[in-house]
């Protein structure tokens, strides 16, 4: 069976309340519920960490060699700033998609640059919670799997 690992970085934990005026009012459960769901479709699982830690994050990561076929990663300010995230993410042999709620490139510009894109297959930002519904949905189609009927 397909596993993905969804990775929430910093702050994101204060979704529904934080600037809902770029974020939304979601909370970042009903977003990882909503990703879930379109795992399933697919026939895959998907498991979420939220961390407002580098290591963590980078944790998870290297303990998804092997086990996970695709991460999606919204990394929050980390996209920016954090080339640890970047090397373990080009360690991780599978699909790496990057998603953001908010558009990054239509914000203020120390968030114009994405340090982990280089190493992501793609990057989905600006649908707010549907960019997770279309981080896996992009995942899956990067891993040749269907949307089961």
């Amino acid at each position: 069976m397909t596993s993905m690992l969804l990775l929430s970085g910093p702050n994101l934990n204060l979704l529904g309340t934080r600037e809902p005026e770029i974020y939304g009012t979601a909370t970042l459960e009903t977003h990882v519920a909503r990703a879930t769901s379109a795992a399933q479709r697919f026939g895959a699982t998907l498991h979420h960490l939220q961390s407002n830690h580098e290591g963590v994050l980078i944790d998870a990561i290297h303990g998804a060699r092997g086990v996970d076929d695709a991460i999606i990663i919204n990394a929050g300010a980390f996209t920016h700033t954090s080339w640890a995230l970047h090397d373990a993410l080009s360690a991780f042999e599978g699909i790496i998609v990057e998603v953001h709620l908010s558009n990054p490139a239509a914000r203020e510009p120390f968030r114009h640059t994405s340090v982990l894109a280089p190493v992501a297959h793609g990057s989905i930002a600006g649908f707010g919670g549907l960019s997770y519904e279309l981080g896996v949905t992009a995942a899956a189609n990067l891993l040749g799997i269907t949307q089961t009927p």
